[in-house]
């Protein structure tokens, strides 16, 4: 059997990057929740939110080292895979990584330990503190990576010399024209995981009746933070989908398989796009409601597929199914985000079982809709690795395809394994639960965090 090398360096990439982006999706919103905790801790000497940031800290250390694992491999198949691809774009490339190693990793990692190992050791403003830094350490390490992936999705300050770009206006490069938007939908999304990640491990302690006192303040503060931020995403995705028209409009067109630009565009809730035919199959649509949505009017046009050659469009059943994949979770978690405000305003948050248990089982929701986001976004831009500039197939290295078939099933079974454990080992910190936090003999929490009763 031939197998395809740049399909398999593709499919190899794209595991690699779907497993990874997991654990930042995680950290990044985590660590911000800790810093919080922190913070509220120094303001009210409260020792139950010193409970909880030591809490979250040991599940964060293991989602970091699982992400550092699972990253370092994604740059080195730059060289083994991708050569042609990083010899064309490394001068631009290349630098917004190495911020992100110097400006972000190492500030995490540095302060990281202070966080592990430093509860008893450092003054508690300096604790906190190193918390403030990782968390601003993680939305660093995001700027410069979004801003590359942005890069390629709408390149800009550069030039084209003999088939290598060389930068010209740094700026142009950084803020170009889809970062802001990526950006700020990376980042919030970033958050929102980690919110119903904190909801779930709450309403989990909840239905137990374990840690009762913690687990109301996970509810509470995760419901707070997701009412505001899951209708904010819907803002800011609208803002993202109307720059990604500007910008890329073949994408848009994939994400809704609309194949006729002279017509206004239905918004299908179901269909089967036929990409020989040119055509939907079985389709459930609102009428006009994608050009109502793109362009805010509802006899709005926009281009269609059939506007390109076939050789030009990207896949589209896979963009179209991952997009629909993610603007569902989406409004599920606006809706669940809402009603569990109406919940806490009425006071019968804690007795509304069911909503507790479906909440106990959402955890995996943030996840899955970012991860149907980035498939969107990176398979929506093909054929092009670098939009307009340079196409996949011209980026591969020229490695057999056997050879990256053989990597892509070790690297499968690798991941499988390290997944594995670092889940089982995160479900036993959470089934461990938070430390009781200590009390003082009249009863009340004490307010001197590291005073010699707590070491």
């Amino acid at each position: 059997m031939d197998f395809d090398p740049v399909l398999l360096a593709r499919l190899q990439f794209a595991f690699t990057i779907i497993f990874h982006i997991i654990f930042p999706s995680f950290t990044i919103g985590l660590s911000a929740y800790i810093a919080t905790l922190g913070a509220l801790w120094l303001r009210s000497g409260n020792e139950r939110y010193r409970s909880l940031m030591r809490f979250w800290t040991k599940i964060f250390a293991v989602s970091f080292a699982m992400g550092v694992v699972s990253g370092i491999v994604l740059s080195y198949q730059f060289g083994t895979n991708w050569s042609r691809f990083s010899v064309a774009t490394g001068n631009v490339i290349g630098p917004l990584l190495g911020y992100e190693v110097l400006a972000a990793f190492f500030l995490e990692a540095t302060f990281l330990g202070v966080l592990l190992f430093g509860i008893n050791r450092v003054p508690p403003w300096f604790y906190v503190l190193s918390a403030v830094v990782v968390a601003t350490g993680t939305a660093i390490s995001a700027f410069w990576i979004l801003s590359a992936n942005s890069w390629m999705q709408t390149p800009a300050g550069h030039e084209m010399r003999n088939g290598i770009a060389f930068p010209t206006d740094w700026l142009a490069v950084i803020f170009n024209p889809s970062f802001p938007y990526r950006f700020a939908h990376m980042l919030n999304a970033a958050y929102l995981t980690t919110g119903f990640v904190v909801l779930a491990v709450g309403a989990r302690y909840a239905i137990a009746g374990r840690h009762i006192e913690e687990g109301r303040l996970m509810l509470r503060m995760a419901i707070g933070l997701t009412a505001i931020l899951a209708p904010l995403q819907l803002a800011i995705g609208d803002q993202h989908g109307l720059n990604t028209l500007a910008h890329q409009p073949i994408k848009v067109a994939a994400m809704e398989a609309h194949w006729d630009g002279a017509k206004p565009g239905d918004f299908h809730i179901f269909a089967w796009p036929d990409e020989t035919a040119g055509v939907n199959r079985f389709e459930l649509s609102i009428p006009r409601g994608a050009s109502l949505i793109l362009t805010h009017r509802p006899d709005g046009l926009f281009p269609g597929l059939a506007s390109v050659p076939a050789s030009e469009r990207p896949p589209v059943k896979i963009v179209f199914f991952a997009f629909r994949i993610m603007l569902g979770i989406g409004f599920f978690m606006i809706a669940a985000a809402l009603f569990g405000a109406f919940l806490w305003w009425r006071g019968t948050l804690l007795t509304t079982r069911w909503y507790l248990r479906a909440m106990a089982q959402g955890w995996w929701l943030g996840f899955v809709a970012v991860i149907a986001g980035w498939v969107v976004t990176e398979s929506g831009r093909q054929p092009w690795i670098v939009y307009g500039v340079m196409r996949t197939a011209d980026a591969t290295s020229p490695v057999p395809a056997a050879s990256i078939a053989g990597t892509l099933a070790l690297f499968v079974l690798a991941y499988g394994v390290v997944f594995w454990f670092g889940i089982y080992y995160i479900n036993r910190l959470i089934a461990q639960g938070p430390r009781e936090p200590a009390a003082t003999e009249s009863g009340h929490f004490s307010r001197r965090p590291f005073s010699a009763a707590h070491r």
